[in-house]
């Protein structure tokens, strides 16, 4: 027999749908105003480099000596013109492409070869784990910096090689952290159990083991985009990543360099930039980890 309803009683509203993980993830990232600023700041520096030739006001290779080095305002060169009378507004939006392409591209290929050597060594253990982390280690010996460098100074310069000096120079840090994040799913109890029930490695690893430890890798990653962006630079102000007449901002940095005396406002432009990238892209990290840290 069912029990009456007093009139004027409350009635228990029944509880919302909890959310799932990466839902509430994604409902904090959209609630985090930083979030959006970084994200508003990234799309455009991606737009810039997607449509940087047909939005550029001149062409920036178009030079002429009786321009060199004009001052910010400059009557049809709003941020001046560069050591060859260049304008440099058009110089930073179609060297946008340039400097996003070698900041991001190192880290996309280095994103997918340290994850799968460090999930590898991760769920393997033992012996493999050993083998490969000490190989690993080995690269720990060099800072970022001078690595970067050495193996491209030993490659040649050039934006092959250079993309090939700072991929290696990243794969030892994100396979370390595929590593650890991977040793801690390894022994969970729905990994036991899949296990057990007779499913191989390749499934668990495939079903069970990725979805839980790519956030965590994808999220470092993104944070070493910023490294890049300032790396890649430096490649390219030492003359061992993108060669001239290449509108690149570390390239551009070399070049102005022996203006700071004359146009130090002019010449600090491309620093600018590469500042405001890297500042962009690690809030944007940052917003994306506060948002997966579920506590």
């Amino acid at each position: 027999m069912s029990a009456a309803i007093t009139p004027g009683a409350a009635v228990a509203e029944p509880a919302p749908p909890s959310r799932g993980y990466w839902a509430s993830v994604g409902v904090r990232v959209l609630r985090d105003p930083v979030f959006w600023v970084a994200a508003s700041i990234v799309l455009a520096l991606l737009a810039m480099a997607l449509f940087g030739p047909w939005i550029a006001p001149a062409d920036p290779q178009a030079s002429s000596m009786l321009s060199r080095l004009k001052p910010i305002g400059t009557e049809g060169h709003p941020l001046g013109t560069d050591e060859l009378g260049r304008d440099l507004l058009s110089r930073l939006i179609v060297g946008a492409r340039l400097s996003l392409f070698m900041g991001i591209t190192p880290v996309i290929l280095a994103f997918v070869i340290g994850s799968a050597i460090g999930i590898l060594a991760g769920y393997a253990g033992g012996l493999t784990n050993t083998a490969i982390m000490r190989t690993i280690d080995v690269f720990y010996a060099f800072p970022s910096v001078l690595l970067a460098i050495a193996l491209s100074g030993a490659l040649g310069a050039g934006i092959g090689n250079a993309l090939l000096s700072l991929t290696i120079v990243f794969i030892p840090p994100i396979a370390r952290v595929a590593e650890s994040v991977t040793t801690q799913v390894r022994n969970r109890d729905y990994v036991e159990a899949a296990r057990a029930s007779g499913a191989g490695a390749f499934t668990i690893v495939r079903v069970h083991v990725l979805g839980n430890v790519l956030g965590p890798i994808f999220v470092y990653a993104t944070s070493l985009i910023a490294v890049s962006m300032i790396l890649a630079s430096g490649l390219s102000f030492l003359g061992l990543g993108v060669k001239p007449p290449e509108p690149e901002w570390g390239l551009m940095l070399n070049t102005l360099r022996t203006a700071i005396y004359v146009q130090p406002w002019v010449a600090a432009l491309p620093g600018v930039m590469i500042f405001i990238t890297s500042i962009a892209f690690n809030l944007l990290s940052d917003s994306l980890r506060a948002a997966m840290d579920n506590k």
